[in-house]
């Protein structure tokens, strides 16, 4: 139990339960459970980015072309779809895109030794460059009714078959990386990528798959993503990358890498799909949602930072203060 308390996406799940209770207070229309259900409905495409971009960040890198990756995938499935091509035939090719993308970007990182942030801006820019030579601008509409039916379809009242098919996934991620050896590789990389190593992890390949997964996600939510949309556009995607980031920190995750989970990234995009429906029962306009985003980011890698900052001074206290007891008591020694 001591230990559920001390997770951090512990403290992200009770931050989920008192923002909506403050939203309740402000406007008890909004704890119905339609709205509350409608809340977990509507984060299904971003549990999925930001369970991918917690990969990348769990070995202490950065992915910021998911957007791009999200609305080329969801570009090219759903032209295929509307074309009239087979749904499995559209649905591996906009993963197997993904994973080359993902591909791309782990070589750029983890071989070349590029910074995250620069490789995968570029990666970024050329997705969306590419987006509008495939659809010259033009919008991507009249998609099949069965595949725009697949978002909306329910399993128990209004819960989503979606949300309830990626919470279980989402479970199944969250156990194979915390009860599996392979699983557990991605946090050691990020916690100390030389000491992994030397203990006998392959820090290059596990970076390169987590770059591949982070890929699969984007690619896997593009396609929710034209799903629940009906239509995709030159853009569809702009923005995603921060949501993501900030739903990773949200949940607990540290930029730093080796801390986290997928549950908590998971929580935290929630809140984040959550905060437009929020501001609308709290009176204000949904235009404010980028904002609050930006502004809960920097209060959140502000306060990981300081965070992380204390805990460094903590340890290199005790290490002085252990070198300090061990020189003390050698010179007892010597003097007796």
């Amino acid at each position: 139990m001591k230990k559920i308390v001390k997770a951090r996406e512990f403290s992200s799940f009770l931050f989920l339960i008192a923002l909506f209770a403050i939203v309740g207070i402000i406007n008890p229309a909004f704890l119905s459970a339609d709205n509350i259900i409608a809340c977990f409905n509507e984060s299904v495409v971003y549990i999925i980015i930001s369970a991918g971009m917690a990969f990348a960040i769990f070995i202490g890198e950065i992915d910021v072309s998911v957007g791009a990756n999200l609305g080329f995938v969801a570009t090219v499935v759903s032209s295929m779809l509307r074309d009239g091509q087979n749904w499995a035939v559209a649905f591996i090719t906009g993963i197997v895109i993904g994973a080359l993308i993902g591909l791309f970007n782990g070589w750029g990182v983890a071989v070349m030794g590029v910074p995250s942030l620069i490789f995968t801006l570029g990666t970024n820019g050329v997705m969306r460059g590419m987006m509008y030579v495939y659809t010259g601008g033009a919008w991507g509409e009249n998609l099949p009714p069965a595949f725009s039916h697949m978002y909306t379809a329910t399993l128990v009242g209004s819960l989503s078959i979606c949300f309830a098919v990626t919470a279980v996934c989402i479970i199944i991620i969250h156990l194979i990386l915390k009860h599996t050896k392979h699983g557990k590789y991605f946090i050691a990389v990020g916690d100390n990528p030389s000491g992994a190593t030397l203990v006998g992890i392959p820090a290059l390949q596990t970076k390169i798959a987590a770059y591949v997964i982070c890929g699969i996600c984007a690619a896997i939510a593009g396609i929710v993503f034209s799903s629940r949309i009906g239509f995709v556009t030159a853009t569809s995607g702009n923005g995603y990358e921060m949501k993501a980031v900030a739903a990773c920190v949200l949940g607990g995750i540290s930029l730093s890498g080796g801390v986290g989970s997928v549950i908590g990234s998971s929580v935290g995009a929630i809140i984040m799909a959550s905060i437009s429906r929020l501001l609308v029962f709290m009176g204000f306009g949904s235009t404010y949602d980028n904002a609050i985003t930006g502004i809960m980011l920097i209060v959140i890698v502000v306060a990981d930072a300081l965070m992380q900052r204390r805990s460094a001074e903590m340890n290199r206290r005790q290490r002085l203060a252990a070198r300090t007891a061990g020189t003390a008591n050698e010179k007892g020694g010597a003097e007796s």
